[in-house]
């Protein structure tokens, strides 16, 4: 009909495995955005975003944010000498990772392109939801976990406010848990 029809998938038992086709109706999921800091959350964000951009015919819109205000902050009234050094440093960090990341995504058949900010006086969740607004993202896929103090680019609390204020869907990839051993009981 025009709704679509619902089909049982030959492998499923009887009763189960029930799909819904609707060919008619458009992929939910056409522009993903993807902030990545080179983490390992980061990454397991970027693989969950490449896989769904796939299923999806989606393409990826993959943001870096430097963050120089965490590094131009003084601690304890000394202000970083080598603020500028460090800076360029990251730059040239976020370049690598970016080109990491898009050519990732392309071996992988799914369209991506870049787009790297840097964050002077503010929070980096504003520079992905403003991303989000002007590229008109379907969905923010990103990692719950990211790297802290000096290194801390992206994600960890920027992802907790960009999921309250965002209007798009947002995935959060979580890393998984390490297992700590038992401990062993002393022999009494």
């Amino acid at each position: 009909g025009d709704f679509g029809t619902f089909q049982r998938a030959e492998s499923m038992p009887a009763g189960m495995g029930w799909t819904y086709h609707n060919r008619k109706e458009p992929n939910m999921y056409r522009r993903i955005l993807v902030p990545i800091d080179g983490s390992h959350t980061s990454a397991l964000g970027l693989a969950q975003a490449i896989r769904l951009a796939k299923n999806q015919h989606a393409r990826l819109r993959l943001v870096h944010v430097v963050d120089e205000f965490a590094l131009t902050q003084n601690y304890d009234g000394m202000a970083l000498i080598n603020a500028d050094e460090l800076i360029d440093a990251l730059r040239d960090s976020g370049r690598q990772t970016m080109a990491r990341a898009v050519a990732l995504a392309r071996r992988h058949g799914v369209k991506a392109e870049s787009a790297m900010f840097e964050s002077l006086s503010g929070r980096v969740s504003d520079q992905i939801l403003g991303e989000a607004k002007k590229w008109r993202a379907d969905l923010i896929v990103m990692g719950t976990h990211g790297r802290r103090g000096v290194n801390r680019l992206v994600l960890g609390s920027d992802a907790e406010v960009v999921l309250r204020s965002t209007p798009v869907p947002v995935l959060l990839v979580r890393s998984p848990m390490r297992r700590t051993p038992a401990r062993k009981k002393k022999a009494g």
